[in-house]
Formats: C-alpha cells, sequence, structure tokens
C-alpha cells in the first residue's frame, strides 16, 4: 500500500461552544473563517472562552487530522511539523502516535501553536490560530531524505504563511517522485494567495480538495465550471459542495457524490476527513465513486460529533458502513 506524508503545523486544538456569532463580532472574528493571532491573544481568547463556555483540547491543525484520519482508516501516514519543546507539543506527539501516526518532528523554543475554535449553534467553525513554533520550519530543514519511502505528499493551503518552506518542501517531494496533494483549507486563506496557490497547482500539484468557497476564491467560478478549471491543471479535481455533495474529476471521468444525511453538531475537521476518506480509498486502489463516498462517509461522522476526533465506537461503525459499499 502507498504512504502517505502530511506537512503542517503542530497546533492544540482548544475548543469551545459559543452561544451566537455576537462573540465572535467582540473578537473581531468572521464567522467561518481562520484567522492568524500572536501567542498572547490566543491565550487570552482561549481563556476568557474557557471561562465562559468551557473548552476541551484535541491535537489539531488540517493535515495533522488528515493523516490521523488515514491511520485509523489502516493507510500509513506521516506527519513532518516543527514544534515547541513543551507541555503542549508532548501532548500533540502522543495524541497522533496513538493513532498510528509516524512523526517527524523537529523542535524549537518557541511554544507549541494552537488554535482557538469556537463553534456557533449552527456548527459553523472559526478559528483564531496562533502557528508558534510551526512558522519556524524553514527551507533549510527541509531534506530529500525526508521524503524516502513515502509516496503521496500532502499538502493544507494554510502553510501559504511560509511560501519558501512550502514551495521547497513541494519541489524537493516532486524531485523524489512523490504525488502532491493540497486541501485549500479555507476560503479567506485562498483570497490572500490566490497566484501562489495557482502557481502551486500549475506546476506542482496532482490532487486538489477543495470547498465551494475555496473554489470560487481560487477561480471565481460556480462548482462545476471549477472543477473543469481545476482539473485541466492537475490529474484529480475535488469540489465538495456542502450538504448538495460533492464533485470529482480525473481527465474525462466526471464523478457525483451524493451528499449523506447528517445530525450536525460541529463542522470542525469536515473537510480534513473527507481528503483522509478520499486518500484511502486512493492508495487502496479504489474507483473515484467509492473514494468519494468513503470521503463522505468519514465527514459525515465528524460533524456528528464536537472537535476533530471521533472515539473507537464511530470509527468501527465507519469501518462498517466502508465494508458495505
Amino acid at each position: 500500500m502507498k504512504k502517505i506524508l502530511g506537512i503542517g503545523s503542530t497546533l492544540v486544538d482548544i475548543l469551545s461552544q459559543v452561544p451566537n456569532e455576537e462573540v465572535l463580532n467582540e473578537l473581531n472574528l468572521p464567522k467561518g473563517s481562520m484567522t492568524y493571532v500572536n501567542i498572547n491573544d490566543a491565550v487570552s481568547i482561549g481563556e476568557r472562552l474557557a471561562q465562559q463556555y468551557g473548552s476541551q483540547r484535541a491535537a489539531g491543525d488540517s493535515a495533522a487530522n488528515t493523516m490521523s484520519g488515514l491511520a485509523r482508516l489502516g493507510a500509513k501516514s506521516g506527519f513532518l511539523t516543527m514544534m515547541g519543546n513543551d507541555e503542549m507539543g508532548q501532548f500533540f506527539t502522543n495524541e497522533m502516535t496513538r493513532t498510528g501516526v509516524e512523526m517527524l518532528a523537529l523542535k524549537s523554543d518557541t511554544p507549541t501553536g494552537r488554535v482557538i475554535a469556537m463553534v456557533t449553534p449552527d456548527g459553523e467553525r472559526t478559528f483564531a490560530t496562533c502557528l508558534g513554533a510551526s512558522i519556524e520550519l524553514s527551507p533549510d530543514d527541509i531534506k530529500p531524505e525526508l521524503f524516502d519511502n513515502w509516496d503521496i505528499f500532502y499538502i493544507e493551503g494554510y502553510l501559504v504563511a511560509n511560501p519558501d518552506m512550502l514551495r521547497k518542501a513541494i519541489s524537493t517531494a516532486k524531485d523524489k517522485g512523490l504525488k502532491i496533494a493540497i486541501d485549500l483549507a479555507s476560503y479567506n486563506v485562498v483570497e490572500e494567495s490566490r497566484d501562489f496557490l495557482l502557481e502551486l497547482v500549475n506546476n506542482y500539484v496532482d490532487i486538489v480538495f477543495a470547498n465551494e468557497q475555496e473554489a470560487l476564491a481560487l477561480t471565481g467560478m460556480e462548482p462545476e465550471n471549477a472543477l473543469h478549471y481545476i482539473a485541466e491543471r492537475c490529474e484529480i479535481a475535488v469540489v465538495k459542495i456542502g450538504a448538495k455533495g460533492a464533485y470529482i474529476q480525473r481527465g474525462n471521468e466526471i464523478v457525483t457524490i451524493p451528499p449523506l444525511k447528517a445530525d450536525v453538531v460541529d463542522t470542525t475537521g469536515a473537510g480534513d476527513m473527507w481528503a483522509a476518506g478520499f486518500l484511502a480509498g486512493l492508495v487502496k486502489g479504489e474507483n473515484l465513486q467509492k473514494c468519494g463516498m468513503m470521503g463522505a462517509i468519514v465527514a459525515k461522522n465528524i460533524i456528528e460529533v464536537m472537535g476533530a476526533k471521533m472515539d473507537d465506537e464511530r470509527w468501527d461503525n465507519i469501518h462498517k458502513a466502508i465494508a458495505e459499499l
């Protein structure tokens, strides 16, 4: 089976359910967005929300969630990152290795990053992100040997905040013969870095995951036209359209994935887990329809729980649902 190496930020998710959007307005955080904050603001916001609404923590980050999901689905995955030499970093490592992910972690004296995730009653999530030590991952840290014995290199769109490192990582992985997959991650990230992302897609990327908003930000087009636009520039294009399902295109092959009924609690991690399900199918040699359905099944389950992690019973149910496809 092919192996997937992800690269991303070591981020500990600190999750709170907030009663309304007014809380987000007071914090000057646009609903549904990801906003970068410094460590002091992250700590301050996290403490305020914990005192008022309670909180829980988990090993977070978009690519880390996907790698954990892949491991739980039986695929071989690893995670390349930079973290602080602190309790938060140790917590993150323990959580990842427990799910079966191989950690390739460099250490720093800078605090480990964290994400304050706020979930409104409609299940929408808004992030205040402090990258911490993760932003220190530099081009000099990217060595060719890191990519030995891996087949697919998975990138999260948030890494455009570190463009020199990201370009070096992608080009090095490509030179080593790996396929490149990218999840565009957030519409506002795409809007701010559209030219850079198009450069990557045009020159390096083989698989693109985008939701409807991200696809619009990248291409200026509605989902189906955006799908064709992206598919002309890479091997596989995926455009997810929320409760309406998803479109997948590889060459002239176009697949529509139907929506799955879900009791939405929290949409955190939905895109990450969709990618995990899809890639798990892909490395196992499944067709696009089954890959997409695997993505939909895992995403359906994650939005029915709070946070981006699921217990063993739910994973057992996911495996049963996939076996019935």
